[in-house]
């Protein structure tokens, strides 16, 4: 190969970390947004059966918390990402006018960068040249910021993935419980948590390669005591009324 093959090639792979980060990020985001919708509409309408067998009360209810927490989701996702890039700009704004105000310093500065990836100084001047030439902006975000110009994060994207990941998530609690006969609805419901939060868990620390069982047995017990809490809530709460 080439040294220009290598250079392009190496371009494309740092590219290509770039989007499978943000690809993985979207994931973690996807399970987390789920695993709040499972506990926090679990908590919620379980509460409410502690407190009635009214399965309209129980419906409405459920479906006041989804659609809230579902946009409250999209909401906050899609300020912290426009947040970020907002960021972004203003840092390849920053990098374009350096590059303006004194290039043959950001060329110094390129050739520095390769030179602390492994390469000597020779060569690594000579990447910073080409690269510069082709597309110095460019050039110069990646490298030091990681950044593509142009290619900045999508908040709308990032909104309407967790909106969807938290109603997924808090359709399951709410099915569990409006579906099933009042006798069975309390059980069913606990049990459908108990098995959506066993595969959060299990996706969260594969995703983070973290351990497992550890992951698992947080996830289920955090779960389990929001929902004995407010179930136990809603007894005494409909004990007082009644």
């Amino acid at each position: 190969m080439s040294t220009g093959d290598a250079h392009l090639a190496h371009s494309g792979e740092a590219h290509g970390g770039r989007n499978l980060a943000e690809r993985s990020n979207r994931i973690r985001a996807a399970v987390l947004g789920a695993n709040d919708g499972i506990v926090s509409v679990a908590g919620l309408v379980l509460g409410v059966a502690g407190a009635t067998t009214d399965e309209k009360a129980l419906l409405l209810a459920g479906l006041a918390g989804l659609v809230a927490g579902a946009l409250s989701m999209a909401t906050g996702e899609f300020v912290s990402v426009s947040s970020q890039r907002d960021t972004e700009r203003a840092a390849v704004d920053k990098e374009r006018a350096e590059l303006a105000a004194d290039p043959d310093g950001e060329l110094s500065e390129l050739t520095g960068l390769y030179m602390n990836r492994g390469l000597s100084h020779d060569l690594a001047h000579q990447v910073a040249v080409e690269l510069t030439a082709h597309d110095a902006l460019a050039a110069h975000s990646e490298a030091e910021l990681n950044i593509r110009p142009g290619e900045y994060v999508n908040p709308w994207s990032a909104a309407l993935s967790s909106m969807v990941a938290f109603t997924v998530g808090a359709l399951i609690p709410l099915l569990a419980i409006v579906l099933s006969a009042v006798s069975y609805r309390v059980p069913l419901t606990f049990a459908a948590v108990v098995v959506a939060l066993t595969v959060t868990g299990y996706l969260s620390a594969r995703l983070a390669g973290a351990s497992i069982q550890r992951s698992v047995v947080r996830n289920v017990c955090g779960g389990a005591l929001a929902m004995g809490i407010t179930y136990g809530i809603g007894v005494l709460v409909g004990s007082g009324v009644g």
